[in-house]
């Protein structure tokens, strides 16, 4: 916020930005998740004929894609016919794979090939993330080997990273393992982290606290370690050891917090937020939206609660106040019907959040795009673009 307000600052006081002023201020929407400020500023852009170099061009299509208008990046990047620099093509590949059209993301990689731009290593960081968000194993493995073989460019950590996260969310965990341990480099707590959540999802509990371990070893005190290893405790039974990791953790781990822009403004709701001005309203609103969404056929997904809260009403009570929860109902009833509704979210959504939302977009008529820690996910009349693979 701080930058957007020096840059309007610098505008009331007469002095004339150019292309790398508007990179910055671009950059801010984006992280802000600030569409109508991003809109403004390409209108001005055109306004003012700033000139558009390929570094500007890229951010103009990384805002679009990072406020949740991937047809508007697309746009973008079509309308300006000559791209001879690799930047505004990453964007584009990028914003692709964020918003789960790994399809797209590979043709648009080929187009770049036929158009004799050369990629380079975020190039396949994005395109290896597509693959990984598409569950295509085949490509990103082919991906991968290019990379080195026809294109001289040596994996880095983070195309490991996205290797781990593929092999690891297709279930794969022998193979992803395999690859850790094949590393030139030393493997961080993400990539061994990435393999701990799979052993929660496929189940496979052995390597699960094997990985754990391994973690611990590195980073005693990582919180996400411990959450996911205190749920795989939780679901073999072991509920003591899980509380205990648990206990830990909840002394330190980041609450989850959503975000709306509604005329401009920004509100920010935490986990069982009371302090909202609209509070008694939205939670009002919660208990009848929750009501409308169980006659739907929405049934909470109790385990994504704490083990130890024994009452399941009070682990539906736990669930219906996680923070995108209450920014959807303030958006719900702060906008005209029919208006689609943009939350961001500083963690990975829950599954119960995720299967709610989807009933949400469907009850209510509305089109829900929420942005959260990894990709976006754009809800419509009862599905979810990542097709429920996140």
């Amino acid at each position: 916020m701080e930058a957007l307000d020096f840059f309007h600052k610098m505008l009331q006081a007469g002095v004339q930005p150019n292309e790398y002023t508007m990179v910055s201020a671009l950059a801010a929407c984006s992280n802000l998740v600030a569409l109508d400020q991003g809109k403004w500023i390409h209108v001005y852009i055109r306004r003012e004929k700033i000139r558009i170099n390929d570094r500007l061009l890229a951010s103009l299509i990384d805002m679009y894609a990072k406020c949740g208008e991937i047809e508007y990046a697309s746009s973008v990047f079509y309308e300006h016919k000559v791209k001879r620099k690799v930047w505004p093509w990453n964007a584009m590949i990028g914003g692709l794979a964020m918003h789960g059209k790994p399809e797209e993301a590979i043709n648009l990689f080929e187009q770049m090939k036929v158009e004799k731009v050369s990629p380079n290593k975020v190039t396949f960081i994005a395109l290896l993330n597509a693959c990984s968000h598409g569950y295509m194993v085949k490509e990103g493995k082919l991906y991968f080997e290019l990379m080195t073989s026809d294109y001289g460019i040596s994996p880095e950590l983070e195309h490991y990273g996205c290797m781990v996260d593929l092999l690891s969310r297709s279930g794969l965990l022998m193979e992803a393992e395999d690859m850790i341990l094949s590393m030139p480099m030393a493997p961080d707590v993400a990539i061994w982290g990435a393999l701990l959540n799979a052993c929660r999802i496929y189940k496979d509990m052995e390597r699960g606290y094997r990985i754990g371990r391994i973690i611990k070893e590195i980073d005693p005190d990582h919180i996400g370690c411990n959450v996911l290893l205190g749920n795989i405790f939780s679901t073999s039974g072991r509920f003591s050891e899980a509380r205990t990791l648990r206990d830990s953790s909840d002394r330190k781990k980041i609450p989850g917090c959503s975000s709306i822009e509604l005329k401009g403004l920004f509100h920010q709701f935490l986990v069982g937020d009371r302090s909202h001005l609209q509070s008694r309203e939205i939670y009002l609103f919660l208990d009848e939206m929750i009501s409308k969404l169980k006659i739907a056929g929405y049934v909470p997904e109790l385990a994504e609660v704490l083990l130890d809260i024994d009452d399941e009403e009070d682990k539906e009570t736990a669930l219906s106040v996680h923070s995108e929860k209450l920014a959807i109902a303030f958006g719900l009833m702060n906008t005209e019907p029919g208006t689609p509704i943009r939350i961001v979210k500083n963690l990975r959504v829950c599954a119960d959040c995720h299967q709610a939302t989807k009933f949400i977009s469907k009850v209510y008529d509305r089109v829900i795009i929420v942005r959260d820690r990894t990709r976006y996910h754009h809800f419509k009349d009862g599905v979810c673009s990542c097709k429920d693979y996140w």
